[in-house]
């Protein structure tokens, strides 16, 4: 059985017992969190797709951690101006256990 997720404008195909990173989500580590914008689910015979949503259908997981990715390094270099930009970025996410996949 897996599920199409959506959170922070990005979706995610999970399935019980995976690990995903979300985008930042402030909650304590061991907290509960439930998922209500299902778009998909997959129940081992059919596949049900929601208008937008499937309804009845939530996700209950467990936040793992907080952390921060590896570092991207973005670099511009504007060729015979002496002009260059050299920035970082790094995401801040949310590690998260899904524990359950409910239906109606």
């Amino acid at each position: 059985m897996y599920a199409i997720l959506k959170n922070g404008g990005k979706q995610y195909k999970v399935s019980e017992g995976s690990i995903v990173l979300l985008d930042k989500l402030s909650l304590e580590p061991k907290s509960k969190v439930d998922f209500n914008e299902i778009l998909a689910l997959h129940n081992g015979k059919e596949l049900i797709v929601g208008t937008p949503f499937v309804s009845g259908a939530k996700i209950e997981a467990e936040v793992i951690n907080e952390g921060r990715g590896k570092k991207v390094v973005i670099f511009k270099k504007r060729r015979r101006k002496d002009s260059k930009t050299k920035r970082g970025f790094r995401r801040d996410f949310t590690r998260v256990r899904i524990l359950k996949i409910i239906t109606k």
